[in-house]
């Protein structure tokens, strides 16, 4: 399932859904969470973790292209911390927030 970032991507925001038909009001994760979790197991290389927010917010490298990408939890109220989200950082906003 994994396919590398294209280049005009800059940001992939995953959502929870409820199957239709689904009683138990279990949400599973759609197929932007499943490819942002692949994506940081086999294509991004992780660089470091927010001191501040800790694994809640972790950027990561594209060795393809240098871009990097920071992962977060945009929906942190929900339970689990809610579905993921990568967004593009610029050198200069990952340097200063990463201190790297």
């Amino acid at each position: 399932m994994t396919r590398d970032m294209r280049p005009d991507e800059t940001e992939l925001t995953g959502n929870w859904i409820l199957p239709l038909g689904q009683l138990s009001g279990q949400l599973i994760a759609d197929e932007t969470c499943k490819r942002i979790d692949e994506l940081v197991k086999s294509s991004l290389e992780k660089i470091a973790v927010s001191k501040e927010c800790g694994a809640w917010e972790t950027l990561y490298r594209d060795p393809k292209d240098g871009r990097y990408w920071e992962k977060t939890y945009p929906q942190s109220e929900m339970h689990g911390g809610g579905p993921p989200k990568l967004q593009v950082l610029s050198p200069e906003q990952a340097k200063a927030k990463y201190q790297f």
